[in-house]
Order: C-alpha cells, then structure tokens, then sequence
C-alpha cells in the first residue's frame, strides 16, 4: 500500500492536473476519517460493553461520560466533566451529570474519590490503587499498591468492609522541583 500511495504522491506532484491533486486529497482524508471513526466506534463499544457487565443499561449520556472519564486521568469534578462535554452534547444537564456519576459508582463502574476537601473526583480505574494529590497545584495522581495486605483489618469479624480509599498528600515532582528552586 505503501508503495502504491509513493507513486501515486509521485504523479500527483510531477502532474498538471488538478482533480488528480483532489481526488487523492478526498481519498487520503476519507481513509484517515474512517480509521479514526473505527477507532471512536471500538471506543463506544467497549464502553456500552463495560457498563452492560455491570447491569448499567448505554445511553448516549452515559456512554459519553464514561468515555470522558476512560480517556481522561485527570479525576475530574462532575462540574468539569459537564463543561467539557456540554459543547458537544448541547442537550446535556448537570443533573443528568450528577445522576449518571451517582449511578456509575452505585454500581461499582467507577468509583468516587473524596481527596479533596471541596468536590468529589471520579475515576474510571477501579483496580485497587491509592490516590495522591499535590498539595501545591492540586493534581490528584494514581499511586499503585505494591501489597494490597494493607487493607486486611486485625480482627475484622464483626465488620462488613464495602469500601477503603487511600489517600497520600504532598508534592508531585513539578511542584517538589520549583518548591527547590524557590527554597535555594
């Protein structure tokens, strides 16, 4: 294919022919359109896929906010999902945001984080993983667990554990760097 596309970029330089030049551009566009269009359709499907196994019933808000949240690792507020999905998805509510966030994490699809003193973060991983967030510029992070062991609770009998959340706070390495910077 490769080839062909070099002789064909070869003649369309070496012609005087306009509709070739064209022609060529459509076919070239088309074929990077399509390839991106599969690409988002996989996406939609793995995410209908996703909420099916967890009995959430895909609409298209739903399905938009949990690809927003698969594609972004930022744990963003409900506020900031909506402002980004909104100019896409004019018909979009804050409730219907709020509703579907509440849903998704009843279900256990993604969960809440409460990290930050003022909103409520989401975030579609929902491996067993701790959260860090910079004390400084406010970015919250992934942390992996290297030894889940310490979440097991010494005579835990009489409990019932539905939820744990681990949270470290401090610095990320940006912030530790100019706090150096700063200091010296």
């Amino acid at each position: 294919m490769a080839l062909y596309l070099y002789y064909i970029l070869k003649y369309i330089k070496n012609s005087k022919n306009i509709w070739w030049n064209k022609i060529i551009i459509v076919i070239l566009y088309s074929d990077y359109y399509c390839n991106n269009y599969k690409l988002k359709m996989n996406t939609k499907i793995e995410v209908g896929n996703r909420l099916s196994k967890f009995g959430v019933k895909p609409s298209l808000q739903r399905i938009a906010i949990l690809e927003y949240l698969m594609e972004h690792f930022t744990h963003p507020t409900a506020d900031v999902i909506f402002n980004d999905l909104y100019p896409s998805i004019p018909t979009l509510s804050k409730t219907t945001v709020y509703n579907t966030l509440k849903l998704l994490e009843e279900q256990g699809v993604i969960q809440a984080i409460s990290i930050d003193e003022k909103n409520i973060r989401y975030d579609a991983d929902i491996s067993v993983h701790a959260h860090f967030k910079c004390k400084r510029c406010g970015r919250v992070y992934d942390f992996p667990i290297k030894d889940d062991s310490i979440f097991e609770i010494k005579d835990s009998e009489d409990f019932i554990v539905t939820d744990y959340q681990v949270y470290y706070k401090g610095y990320c390495r940006q912030c530790k760097d100019i706090i150096v910077q700063n200091a010296n």
